[in-house]
């Protein structure tokens, strides 16, 4: 299944949400976005000019931004809120755990801009904590799409999911390969790429192309590869981790976060309850980010392809010893 993948074309996955969000409002006139100063950079532009009157501009006040959209839902409104990543959790994670979480407001916590690829920008903008952050407040759903069409998938998608969200993707260009239609993605539910029984491979977000360049890798040097896509951290698809690894024995998990409180230890926590096996896990290690381009910035930390090999091997070897 790997050596079948076509990349469509290379999209920023906010591109995706921007298109996303258009459709959501055109479908429903409940949904109403609000940004903080950064329409532009989450491409809000045919919404804006097609529903102005459901447009909140909240200037760069994003604490604000997230009381008024729990003071939305409560007149039947479905508010998307939109910043940066890190100041869609690490600025107000005050405000979203005590007017969202705690009340399990319908709000929907749009975050572009997430992680390394961010680039240039450097480490005061890479939040590199936010899955961990999201996923411990109760009640919170937590979803990191891979590539353009599924982070358009998803926006469409969370419309009609009740209940808090939020949803991470990132700035680059970066291969497209999911279904055009979104057909392939539903929330909470995993989705196999690719099928083997050496080693299980579990992604998210732009690592999982990366995944998928080093299971080819794999598969050229005579392994095969349970290749799994976990879109939703949480609710965790606990079904499919378990049926991947009962079949491999071993495992490796690839995140542009921190290997602490990310997707790494959702699925360390699964293993652990029910079938224990060697994991190893692709992600930043308890350190903060630094500007430089995207690609560099993924290889300087351990996070490109080879890296996905090399703890693939290592998983496998474990097994074996």
């Amino acid at each position: 299944m790997l050596k079948d993948i076509q990349v469509l074309n290379e999209k920023e996955t906010r591109g995706g949400f921007g298109e996303g969000i258009y459709e959501a409002g055109k479908k429903n006139d409940k949904v109403v976005v609000l940004t903080a100063d950064l329409a532009g950079s989450l491409k809000l532009g045919p919404f804006i000019k097609d529903f102005p009157n459901r447009f909140v501009q909240c200037g760069i006040a994003e604490a604000n931004m997230m009381g008024i959209a729990a003071g939305l839902t409560i007149g039947g409104h479905i508010p998307y809120t939109t910043t940066f990543a890190n100041f869609s959790t690490g600025r107000v994670y005050d405000q979203i755990r005590q007017s969202i979480a705690y009340s399990g407001k319908n709000v929907k916590i749009c975050a572009s801009h997430a992680g390394l690829t961010l680039g240039e920008d450097g480490a005061t903008h890479q939040i590199l904590e936010d899955i961990g952050l999201m996923k411990m407040l109760p009640g919170m759903t937590v979803i990191v799409p891979c590539d353009f069409n599924q982070t358009k998938a998803a926006t469409i998608a969370i419309a009609d999911y009740e209940g808090p969200v939020y949803l991470r993707f990132g700035r680059p260009k970066w291969p497209n390969f999911t279904k055009e239609d979104g057909s392939d993605f539903v929330i909470g539910k995993a989705q196999v790429v690719g099928e083997g029984s050496d080693v299980s491979i579990f992604a998210c977000g732009h690592l999982v192309w990366k995944a998928i360049e080093a299971g080819r890798i794999l598969e050229e040097k005579g392994y095969t590869v349970d290749l799994v896509n976990i879109h939703t951290i949480k609710p965790l698809d606990e079904a499919a981790i378990i049926a991947s690894i009962t079949k491999t024995g071993c495992a490796v998990t690839c995140e542009e976060h921190n290997i602490l409180g990310g997707l790494g230890e959702s699925v360390a926590r699964v293993a652990g309850a029910n079938k224990p096996v060697p994991i190893e896990m692709v992600g930043t290690k308890d350190t903060f980010g630094e500007s430089g381009k995207p690609e560099e910035l993924l290889k300087k930390y351990g996070l490109d392809t080879p890296d996905i090999v090399a703890a693939a091997e290592k998983a496998i070897a474990r097994k074996k010893g």
